[in-house]
């Protein structure tokens, strides 16, 4: 068919009954071409662990500037705001996963507004450790580092063969976050009630017991977003798939960083 464009409809090399423009290759040039080295993953477009390791930096540098700047716009008495960010990262997240787009705007899109309500959670947070322990207890700081040793821990288990994403393994840890996720909303629609003064199921002891096996549940969802990123690459998927990739990474390292954040709040409370 004809392109209606009449810049390419006029130059021989868009046009469809046009001659080839390219010499024919000559036989040492074809020789050549036999003995040239295989073109490498980079050259033909597909994915690599350098793709996965750059978009997920620039999707955590887009959080980070915007938990930042959540943190020093907001107070512990404007809760709307990381409230509204998050149930619209909720929405975009499910959008991503469902469509498994990996559009780099609207991922981006959605580390700027998870990093609002990573900077307003984490500074009501703060606030609260502080208020209840009687002094300045840096827990933001604690959960940072307790996230980045969660996920070197689950990175050796993976890479030494100790965990890996087996069927069976898969279906239990799918299981278990279906059962937590229940609790987690049951927690949540109490909390609006006033159980536990706000807090819903997460104070005392039962708190305690909720967020460890959230931090457990989180880590262990590391593992399957290793193998996914291992697969795609042994696959030879396109390089674009490193956006869902560092998604991926990133909901799950949100989620154990809150739970650790969680965890310390509730232990200064009971200091």
């Amino acid at each position: 068919m004809e392109s209606n464009n009449p810049v390419f409809r006029r130059s021989e090399t868009f046009s469809k009954h046009g001659a080839s423009l390219a010499p024919a290759p000559s036989a040492a040039q074809l020789q050549q071409m036999y003995d040239a080295p295989s073109a490498t993953v980079v050259q033909t477009g597909r994915l690599t662990l350098d793709d996965v390791i750059a978009k997920t930096g620039l999707m955590f540098l887009v959080l980070l500037g915007a938990a930042a700047i959540s943190w020093f716009a907001l107070t512990p008495a404007m809760p709307a705001v990381p409230l509204v960010a998050a149930l619209a990262a909720l929405v975009l997240g499910l959008v991503i996963s469902f469509k498994q787009s990996t559009s780099p705007g609207l991922i981006l899109g959605y580390a700027a507004i998870e990093g609002v309500f990573v900077g307003g959670v984490s500074l009501f947070f703060q606030s609260y450790a502080t208020i209840a322990s009687g002094h300045y207890s840096n827990i933001v700081g604690q959960a940072v580092l307790g996230t980045l040793a969660a996920f070197a821990m689950m990175l050796v288990l993976f890479k030494t063969g100790r965990l890996r994403a087996t069927p069976r393994f898969t279906k239990m840890l799918l299981v278990a976050g279906g059962a937590y996720l229940l609790v987690a909303l049951a927690s949540f629609v109490a909390a609006m009630f006033g159980v536990g003064e706000g807090w819903g199921f997460r104070t005392g002891g039962l708190g305690v017991l909720l967020c460890v096996a959230g931090v457990a549940l989180a880590s262990f969802f590391l593992i399957l977003d290793f193998d996914f990123i291992d697969q795609a690459i042994r696959n030879g998927a396109p390089a674009r798939t490193a956006w869902l990739a560092g998604f991926g990474l990133m909901v799950t390292l949100v989620w154990i960083y809150l739970e650790i954040l969680r965890l310390l709040a509730i232990l200064r409370g009971q200091d």
